[in-house]
């Protein structure tokens, strides 16, 4: 088999690259923009890990790449490409591991006399200067100076051979091998970048791989193949300390583990194996070198036959040996390799297809029309990375399958909050939770885990008020007992005493209401549901038994709108005698003053709640309000409506004058999400009951906890039995749920865990941009905007049927969004984005740009559709 002359370009011609090549490369790893992740299903691609250093990665993306690029006689093979993948090389460039993969394809398609023809290229992109050096040679001063502002230099050198084949004409496979970074120094690349100045970002690492992935996207859906092949073990550390298996994750590639077949191999492959199952990855196979101790027998009885366990051949020591023997030995098993990777790769791509068609035949989604959701808008995701989805979505023009970024801007139903370290650190936690205690019920017992959640819990959100945690597993159930445990304190209270001895029945007919606020919402529990004002939650269709048992006030908001802080009051509310100064406020900071209760308004507030509390018991001797239940500062399901906190310091005021049990239900607003780990800490004033759930764990897993004051707790003090609170959940207080919230409370308000928080003041930096958000809040396409904390939320200017929980006005708008990375749900006409404590504002002002700029799209499509309809 001829081979056409080798193309080699290294020390003495590295000038006279071609200028298009040279070219090429600075633009694909100079470009400073960043790049959305996105991966290209179409195709197999795999990352191969190492159970350790030197258990043979490279000698196995090599058989795999001879098995791929090596067609029968008898077989009408397509084009085929082989794209290999050195990220991070260290010991460059001696210890090339993309050379070597190179040059013994090379060899081995010599040995094979393959019908087909090759193309094969080795590329190196960027490297340290001392590796350069050691592949130039000396360079000048002004050549040492062209260093990137990693400190690494673009190197535009590449060495190629075209093999011709023999019986099948016209036809070329291709192999192209690339090292992306490379360092001189064969140690842990964290040491090598920080020794040679060269030390890479990760993000950056990671956009240069995610365009060195696009190479393999030739616009055909068949015959490709991309390997990317780690360094070193699984937990290595990246040029930037990271570990490889926490940098890489977000592209979550399925995973090639090369184990270790010598002795404490076994221990070490299954340490890599949970290592990467641990972080999500799929791991397809694992594959290891026979030294005669059968160690695959121990991995798969381990394995449980879940994983593929494959063996090759003892690798010859000689140095000498050129391995040919090895590979030719060696090839049934990388070609069983193959059918293994491209059967799990065809599988998962069969089911990501199938997944959307059958969510809609089998499930039945929440707060969810099913008539109003086709299968083509049914996100599908393949996984979550910090605060990101991973998306499966089928580009139609190009017929690809792809996976794509998108930010979860609801914070997943108002739970979420970790970043991607903090995600990984939840899931070891809560694997240890698991693997010590497994479940354990809760009554009369203590563990570990349960005491440092409630200790944390007392010692942060309930600090000065709170003594006891009740621990149950939702927001709505947490609700249900905070009204039990008001309902008794308010009897205690007043004399309304419980005869135990009569079937824990009351003499004559007493009831008893809440206090609370229209737009409230407490849970979907029917006790819960009581506690709130009629809304589209409680009407006939959905709580035939609803009877809103409470006294419910039209209250106070506050938002911006044309650039200012406006309050708006509601008709009960309304006067002539009103200031400037109190419904116009230059800051949100303003609204929350002390010295606004010295204010003409908090007199009318006061007056107002006085009046209605008197007006409502006075024809009712046997009925009382017997609980205040509010979401402090912030309404959620409502439309995120932020309440005037004045007017709320003035319902506890008049509460506490008539010692009715006060209760925040903080589930939504609780644990950084409006900006103070508490929202008590915004308003004011204290409660005697809380309510905590969502963002607690991390959203990581369900657990709630009902906080209260001593004196509550005394309440349910007795010889009796049937005085205690009867009530509980097999799942109360439960060790993951209990691990995951002291790990997350202790995270977000860590400030060397959490960059956002500013330790003085116990609060977070302002994450919106402030004069973004009063640009917002002055289109003409907005009605209000509310951002605090965690939230910014932007109500669209709509009437009638385009208004209100049920309307679909914002439909389109979120599905641009969603193609834009940015994953919504709308609040009917009302569109929020809701990040996490940790999220840095960079992110956030980037996410409101998005928003902007569809909601200028959007305003302008508005106004065209009105005129068009006007003219008709």
């Amino acid at each position: 088999m001829p081979a056409i002359p080798l193309i080699f370009h290294s020390l003495t011609n590295r000038r006279s690259i071609s200028n298009a090549f040279t070219f090429h490369l600075v633009r694909t790893l100079s470009t400073s923009s960043s790049l959305p992740l996105e991966v290209n299903l179409s195709h197999p691609i795999y990352m191969v890990w190492g159970s350790n250093t030197s258990v043979g990665k490279t000698l196995v993306s090599t058989g795999l790449a001879s098995s791929i690029l090596s067609p029968s006689l008898n077989s009408s093979p397509n084009q085929t490409k082989f794209l290999y993948l050195k990220p991070v090389q260290t010991g460059f460039p001696q210890d090339s591991d993309s050379r070597f993969v190179y040059r013994k394809l090379c060899e081995i398609f010599l040995r094979r006399k393959s019908p087909v023809s090759l193309l094969a290229s080795n590329h190196i992109l960027k490297a340290s200067i001392p590796a350069v050096k050691e592949v130039f040679g000396a360079l000048t001063e002004a050549e040492e100076l062209e260093v990137n502002g990693d400190g690494l230099r673009d190197v535009c050198w590449y060495e190629e051979r075209r093999l011709r084949g023999g019986e099948i004409e016209n036809e070329v496979f291709e192999l192209v091998c690339k090292t992306i970074y490379g360092w001189k120094e064969a140690i842990s690349p964290h040491i090598a970048a920080e020794r040679e100045g060269g030390v890479v970002k990760d993000a950056i690492l990671r956009e240069s791989l995610q365009r060195c992935l696009g190479d393999g996207d030739s616009g055909r859906k068949e015959g490709i193949w991309t390997v990317i092949e780690t360094a070193g073990g699984v937990a290595s550390p990246g040029p930037s300390g990271t570990l490889q298996c926490d940098l890489y994750r977000p592209f979550r590639l399925p995973a090639i583990l090369v184990g270790d077949g010598r002795l404490g191999g076994i221990s070490g492959t299954i340490s890599a194996y949970e290592s990467l199952k641990i972080r999500g990855y799929d791991v397809v196979a694992v594959i290891l070198e026979d030294h005669g101790l059968l160690n695959e027998v121990s991995l798969l009885s381990y394995l449980r036959n879940r994983v593929h366990v494959l063996v090759l051949p003892p690798v010859p020591q000689d140095p000498s040996n050129n391995l040919m023997e090895w590979f030719d030995e060696s090839h049934k098993v990388f070609n069983s390799l193959q059918e293994i990777m491209l059967s799990a790769h065809s599988e998962r791509i069969r089911r990501l297809h199938d997944m959307a068609k059958k969510a809609g035949d089998i499930f039945w989604w929440p707060f969810t029309q099913h008539k109003l959701v086709p299968k083509e808008i049914v996100t599908v995701i393949d996984s979550r990375c910090g605060e990101n989805f991973a998306v499966h979505k089928v580009h139609k023009n190009k017929e690809s399958d792809l996976i794509v970024q998108q930010f979860d801007a609801c914070a997943s139903w108002w739970t979420q909050g970790p970043d991607a370290t903090l995600q990984i650190e939840l899931a070891r936690d809560m694997g240890y939770a698991t693997a010590r205690f497994g479940h354990v019920m809760f009554p009369e017992n203590v563990y570990e885990p349960a005491l440092q959640c409630a200790e944390l819990l007392l010692e942060g959100v309930g600090r000065g008020w709170a003594s006891r945690t009740f621990f149950s597993d939702n927001g709505s159930t947490a609700i249900e007992i905070a009204l039990k445990m008001a309902f008794r304190k308010f009897s205690f209270d007043h004399g309304i005493l419980v005869d135990s001895f009569k079937g824990n029945l009351v003499e004559g007919c007493i009831e008893f209401k809440v206090l609370a606020l229209n737009g409230s919402y407490h849970g979907d529990t029917l006790g819960a549901m009581e506690a709130q004002a009629p809304s589209s939650y409680t009407g006939f269709l959905q709580q035939p038994w609803y009877s809103g048992r409470g006294l419910f006030l039209d209250p106070p908001t506050v938002f911006i709108c044309d650039g200012v802080w406006t309050l708006a009051l509601p008709q009960a509310l309304q006067s002539d005698k009103l200031k400037p100064e109190d419904t116009k406020f230059s800051s949100c900071d303003k609204l929350f003053y002390g010295r606004r209760d010295s204010s003409d308004l908090a007199e009318t507030y006061s007056a107002y709640i006085s009046k209605q509390l008197f007006l409502y018991s006075e024809p009712k001797e046997s009925a009382h309000i017997a609980a205040l239940i509010i979401e402090p500062v912030v309404q959620g399901a409502a439309g995120m409506h932020l309440i005037d906190p004045l007017f709320q310091r003035m319902l506890v005021k008049e509460c506490r004058s008539r010692k009715v049990p006060v209760i925040f239900d903080e589930v939504f607003t609780g644990f950084w999400r409006l900006g103070a780990e508490s929202a008590t800490e915004l308003l004011g004033c204290l409660p005697d009951i809380a309510c905590y759930g969502k963002l607690m764990t991390g959203g990581i897993v369900p657990l709630a906890a009902t906080l209260a004051t001593d004196a509550v707790f005394n309440a349910f003090k007795g010889d009796s039995k049937l005085m205690a609170l009867l009530h509980g959940h097999s799942y109360s207080a439960h060790a993951m749920g209990c691990t995951a919230a002291a790990k997350a409370i202790q995270w977000f308000k860590d400030p060397q865990t959490n960059q956002n928080i500013i330790p003085k003041g116990r609060r977070l930096r302002e994450l919106w941009d402030d004069e973004l958000v009063r640009h917002i809040s002055s289109h003409s396409a907005v009605r209000r905007v509310v951002a605090l904390g965690t939230l910014c939320a932007i109500e669209l200017r709509a009437e009638g049927c385009d208004a209100g929980y049920a309307s679909l006005y914002a439909s389109s708008l979120v599905q641009k969004l969603r193609e834009d990375g940015v994953h919504m749900r709308p609040l009917g006409n009302v569109i929020y984005l809701m990040c996490g404590p940790c999220t840095s504002p960079q992110i956030c002002t980037q996410l409101l740009r998005k928003v902007y700029h569809r909601i200028k799209e959007f305003s302008e499509a508005s106004a065209s559709q009105s005129h068009q309809i006007q003219a008709s």
